[in-house]
C-alpha cells in the first residue's frame, strides 16, 4: 500500500493550489478519500472526505467553500483544489483513507505554506 501526496507549496495569503495523491497496492475505487491536515502544533485534522465514484463529499468548516477535492478512479488518484489560502491553512497534508474504516499507512504528505 502506498500514499503519494504531492502539489504542496509556498504561495501568498488569496492564492491557489492543487494537490494531487496518487494511490496504489489496495482497491482505490472502492473506498471513500479523506484529506487531512497537520498545522504546526497541531494535531492532524480531517478536511474534507469524498466518497466512492465522487457520490458525496464533505467538507471541514474551515475550508468549505475554498476547497475542492475530486478523484479518478481509473487514475487512482485524488486531487483537492485550493483557493483563497489563508494563513491558518498552512501544515502539511495528507491524503488516506476515512477514519471511519481504517487508516492505512500514512504517506510522507505535501507541505504547504500560506504567507500573509
Amino acid at each position: 500500500v502506498q500514499l503519494v501526496e504531492s502539489g504542496g507549496g509556498s504561495v501568498q495569503h488569496g492564492g491557489s493550489l492543487r494537490l494531487s495523491c496518487a494511490a496504489s497496492g489496495f482497491p482505490f475505487s472502492r473506498y471513500g478519500i479523506s484529506w487531512y491536515r497537520q498545522g504546526p502544533g497541531s494535531a492532524r485534522e480531517d478536511i474534507v472526505t469524498i466518497g466512492t465514484a465522487g457520490s458525496a463529499i464533505a467538507y471541514a468548516d474551515s475550508v468549505r467553500g475554498r476547497f475542492t477535492a475530486s478523484r479518478d478512479d481509473d487514475k487512482k488518484t485524488a486531487t483537492l483544489e485550493m483557493r483563497n489560502l489563508k494563513p491558518e491553512d498552512t501544515g502539511i497534508y495528507y491524503c488516506n483513507r476515512p477514519r471511519v474504516i481504517g487508516l492505512l499507512e500514512w504517506g510522507q504528505g505535501t507541505q504547504v505554506t500560506v504567507s500573509s
